[in-house]
């Protein structure tokens, strides 16, 4: 299934410019004494868990078809969004650059597993 995304991929912003607007976002409103680790961990375990929820009594093949209904589809990037949205915030509160992060947690597993 295809991105629906209005928005070419070549003219999407990259992840440094999301992690400022983000950052613009909340400092505009006064909330960075809520964006806590603590709370940023805790708003993400919610958001993961409202995506969760709308897989929660799907079989295997009707989760592989979730975004053939446009409602359910709709949904899913919504909570999408709000799971990267508070992981990213969490990772400019504790100065963790996530792309390294995963680039690392790859190569780590890489050889751990390796390929027979």
């Amino acid at each position: 299934m295809t991105d629906p995304s209005p928005v070419p991929r070549d003219e999407r912003p990259d992840l440094a410019a999301l992690r400022r607007r983000l950052a613009d976002f909340a400092a505009a409103r006064n909330w960075q004494p809520y964006h806590t680790p603590k709370n940023l961990v805790a708003a993400l375990s919610v958001e993961a868990s409202e995506l969760v929820e709308i897989f929660q009594w799907l079989t295997p093949e009707e989760s592989a078809r979730v975004m053939d209904d446009p409602e359910t589809a709709h949904r899913v990037r919504d909570e999408v969004a709000d799971v990267l949205a508070y992981l990213l915030q969490l990772c400019e509160v504790l100065g963790v650059d996530p792309l390294a992060a995963l680039a690392a947690k790859i190569d780590r597993n890489e050889q751990r597993f390796p390929v027979e």
